[in-house]
């Protein structure tokens, strides 16, 4: 018998990154977008345990700059940020993806939030396996 067929999976957390997004610029076809800046510049460094960063085509959010989400499991809420800028925040995005991985349910104390966080997030969405709910 194959004991990774009983095994429980290890959770992974995955950051989308918008690689179409143009900041709100015209950008000629040749060249890169910031969304396909930001997604090489934060795969070049080096990623929590338990993240994976996936790039996406579109996340529809093209008014407010580069955008990313994060989810993780059926039972964690999932987080799209707004407003990310390819140069200054992989760093922060990444420690914010490993905050949200350690969490049981994605939801990040409010004071221990990246401050990019509490200030961009564009929607949150909630867990795709509901929790119980407790009687009244």
């Amino acid at each position: 018998m194959n004991d990774s067929a009983t095994a429980p999976q290890a959770s992974v957390t995955e950051l989308l990154v918008c690689v179409k997004c143009r900041r709100g610029q015209d950008i000629p076809q040749d060249d890169r977008r910031p969304g396909r800046k930001f997604y090489d510049g934060i795969t070049a460094l080096p990623r929590p345990e338990g993240l994976r960063i996936t790039p996406v085509e579109c996340l529809q959010n093209c008014d407010l700059g580069c955008t990313v989400a994060l989810r993780g499991g059926g039972e964690k809420w999932t987080y799209v940020f707004a407003n990310v800028d390819e140069e200054a925040h992989p760093e922060m995005i990444l420690d914010g993806a490993a905050q949200y991985h350690a969490t049981p349910d994605g939801v990040i104390p409010w004071r221990q939030r990246p401050e990019h966080f509490k200030r961009n997030c564009v929607a949150r969405i909630p867990p795709a396996t509901p929790v119980a709910e407790t009687p009244a």
